[in-house]
């Protein structure tokens, strides 16, 4: 049986804690700031968990996980 390959945009954009959810960006803070309030800025910086629906999707792009 062949190794599993790694999704490798999943792997970019996504991190499994070490409780075994699923990290991931907020979207929407790439360019454009000038035109976002700084208190929507300041919230885009922190990232922000997968919700539970989605986390067996995504594990299984990354073996890792």
């Amino acid at each position: 049986m062949p190794k599993m390959k790694t999704n490798r945009t999943a792997a970019k954009r996504f991190k499994v804690t070490g409780s075994g959810r699923v990290k991931r960006p907020k979207a929407g803070g790439n360019h454009g700031m000038q035109e976002k309030s700084r208190k929507r800025v300041r919230r885009l910086r922190n990232n922000d968990m997968v919700d539970k629906v989605l986390e067996k999707k995504i594990k299984r792009l990354l073996p890792y996980g």
